[in-house]
């Protein structure tokens, strides 16, 4: 498989477990003292980890650093606004949009031209 599908769908995996791990106490332990959420938070971290640090080294591979940054952000958006949407119930916002709009341009910026390694 493409060096760069296997680190998209490796970050897609630790970014959903990224998102828990910052977010998702405010829904389940907004109650609760925050060095509980804390150590919950970093116990979902540690597998967000386990598979973020492995693709970012496979990424490194065929791409360099501002891409890897790039794609990561590109899949943070992508999983933080169906999280906050479906999961939180936030609802969706213009500024998502925005946010998605900018963000496209910057892997535009970060890819034209460029050679993957």
């Amino acid at each position: 498989m493409n060096k760069i599908l296997i680190t998209a769908v490796m970050l897609i995996c630790s970014n959903v477990f990224m998102t828990f791990a910052w977010y998702g106490h405010l829904k389940h332990l907004n109650s609760k003292p925050w060095i509980i959420a804390a150590l919950v938070s970093w116990t979902i971290a540690l597998f967000e980890y386990i598979i973020q640090v492995p693709a970012n080294r496979i990424g490194y591979q065929v791409m360099n650093l501002g891409q890897l940054k790039i794609i990561q952000e590109v899949i943070t958006l992508s999983v933080f606004i169906p999280f906050s949407v479906f999961y939180m119930k936030e609802g969706m916002k213009h500024e998502y949009l925005w946010a998605a709009v900018f963000i496209l341009a910057a892997v535009f910026c970060v890819f034209k031209g460029a050679v993957i390694k």
